[in-house]
């Protein structure tokens, strides 16, 4: 069988399957990030608490694609796609019954959850897909990933670029309510299903070569181990505050149940120490879907802030279109440039980084157009190809490391990215007004504090409040106060973009530093499970 018909007769029709599901995953987020406004207006969110619902679309995706990465060599590929299917039906469901009620507190904060867990379950289905899709994918082209990933992976931006058109036209255009508009991403829900029925499914290398569990899990280790354990941390804490009154109690439970987790890996693991590159993989990834992720989350909401909400997601769709089509030029990169998957991911780093600093700096849809290509640019190999460096070098591992891998950039989407962009928004615009003016800054400061991580408890605007300014500004009937406010909450998201910038421009010193490994020990190649059970690679930088 030719590497571009894969190993299996059906390669062609699992790879598409793959996409269609990665596809209704991308049409549901870019409908929520488009209704994030509605949201606001609608319960009087503030930024951190939309932020907050956004997160739970990210750090449920950690479950289903770690859960299912584990156990899909066991009980089969087919019946986690059954799985993932209802679960996305089961989403919407729960997200429907949001309703405003009274507009009192209670019945905001019941619609806050059934909103939370809604982003929850859905985040779940999508974790659960990929847990299937990654792997096959890299068994199904193991000479070629970096290419046939980065393909699968298209399908993450035109869901969103076709969910950004639907929220446009069926939204702005035909006034449809949030719930039709969130509907739409059933429809690509429904063809997956059908596109992976009644198909026979190849087994992994690994579960080829019959690796056992804990081998599979030696690379990963208590190295590995305390990346996944840091992030649950975080996540239990936050989860268990909305039940235990006392933070404290909440905090002690949390780190008490990754203890728990990490002395599991260490037990099926015999304790190994873990692959030194994978840790920082790891690490790295966490990275990747803080700033990519993360950013595009909210990526619409301040473009369109800054210019109009029209702008905005045009913005939105060009980036998203860009990175549609650049994903099936990995391999024509890579073999005409002569350069490794590393290099790459070290050029998008730094090209992300100038991106999201030329963005903070747009005062018109040109330059904003011009400044966004680049930011695209950055980020569309990220994801994808991480996940083919971690099986190029771990095939021992099989579904396991690239779906940890997973988990790992969504849990950090969430925890990292979302709330800490949400965080950053509330912070920078709030500082704004009180610095033009105090008096201004006590009329429209939200009642909640907003919080991330161990920074200051900070209070951003109230949302219901700056949806009315954002609507008088479009009317073009706002008074001086509203005029105020607005611009502020504009310098403000400017002040985010640049603080996001940090994180690619971390990922290319770390990426720099591993094109330096790399060439010390040879350059990049594939390895091969037979190579790996031997322990006959790596050198230095494995354990």
């Amino acid at each position: 069988m030719s590497e571009q018909n894969g190993i299996a007769p059906n390669a062609k029709r699992l790879l598409f399957a793959g996409f269609m599901a990665i596809l209704a995953a991308g049409v549901g987020f870019a409908i929520r990030g488009g209704i994030f406004a509605n949201w606001g207006a609608e319960f009087g969110f503030t930024a951190a608490q939309l932020g907050d619902i956004g997160s739970a679309g990210f750090t449920g995706f950690c479950f289903g694609i770690i859960i299912g990465g584990v156990i899909v060599d066991k009980i089969g590929y087919g019946k986690l796609v059954i799985a993932a299917f209802l679960l996305h039906v089961l989403s919407a469901i729960v997200t429907f019954a949001a309703v405003p009620g009274d507009g009192g507190e209670v019945a905001k904060a019941t619609a806050f959850s059934f909103l939370k867990w809604g982003m929850f379950i859905f985040a779940c289905a999508n974790g659960t897909l990929e847990a299937v899709a990654n792997p096959l994918v890299a068994t199904l082209f193991p000479t070629n990933r970096t290419h046939y990933l980065n393909i699968l992976h298209a399908s993450w931006p035109a869901g969103m670029v076709l969910g950004a058109t639907a929220g446009w036209i069926f939204g702005d255009g035909m006034h449809w309510g949030w719930k039709g508009q969130l509907a739409l991403y059933l429809v690509p829900t429904v063809l997956y299903g059908v596109l992976f029925f009644g198909q026979h499914f190849p087994k992994s290398e690994a579960s080829a070569k019959g690796v056992s569990l804990g081998d599979k899990f030696k690379d990963v280790g208590i190295l590995g181990g305390l990346v996944i354990c840091g992030l649950l941390v975080l996540f239990f804490k936050g989860f268990l505050g909305g039940f235990i009154a006392d933070p404290g109690t909440a905090t002690n439970i949390a780190w008490g149940i990754g203890g728990v987790l990490l002395i599991a890996i260490g037990v099926i693991t015999r304790f190994s120490f873990g692959s030194i590159l994978l840790f920082v993989l790891f690490v790295t990834h966490a990275l990747v879907g803080a700033v990519e992720l993360g950013t595009d989350g909210w990526i619409q909401n301040i473009t369109g802030n800054i210019l109009t909400p029209e702008q905005g997601k045009w913005l939105f769709i060009w980036t998203s279109a860009l990175m549609f089509g650049l994903r099936f030029c990995a391999h024509f990169i890579q073999s005409t440039l002569k350069v490794s998957p590393v290099g790459i991911l070290c050029v998008c780093a730094t090209l992300a980084c100038i991106g999201l600093n030329l963005t903070s700096h747009i005062s018109g849809f040109g330059l904003a157009f011009v400044a966004l290509a680049v930011y695209a640019l950055g980020k569309t190999f990220f994801w994808p190809t991480m996940l083919a460096v971690a099986s190029d070098r771990f095939p021992r591992t099989g579904a396991i490391a690239i779906s940890i891998m997973g988990g790992i950039g969504m849990m950090s989407a969430g925890l990292v990215g979302s709330v800490g962009l949400g965080y950053a928004k509330d912070r920078f615009a709030g500082e704004e007004v009180q610095k033009a003016d105090p008096a201004l800054y006590a009329e429209y400061r939200a009642e909640k504090p907003s919080s991330f991580l161990i920074f200051n408890e900070v209070n951003g605007l109230d949302g219901k409040k700056l949806g009315d300014v954002k609507e008088a500004i479009q009317a073009g009937n706002a008074d001086d106060k509203q005029k105020a406010v607005h611009e502020a909450d504009i310098l403000g998201d400017r002040r985010t973009l640049v603080a996001d910038s940090f994180i690619p421009a971390t990922m290319a010193v770390i990426y720099l530093l591993l094109l330096l490994y790399f060439k010390s020990i040879g350059g990049y190649k594939t390895v091969h499970i037979a190579e790996e059970l031997t322990g006959g690679i790596e050198g230095p930088m494995e354990a």
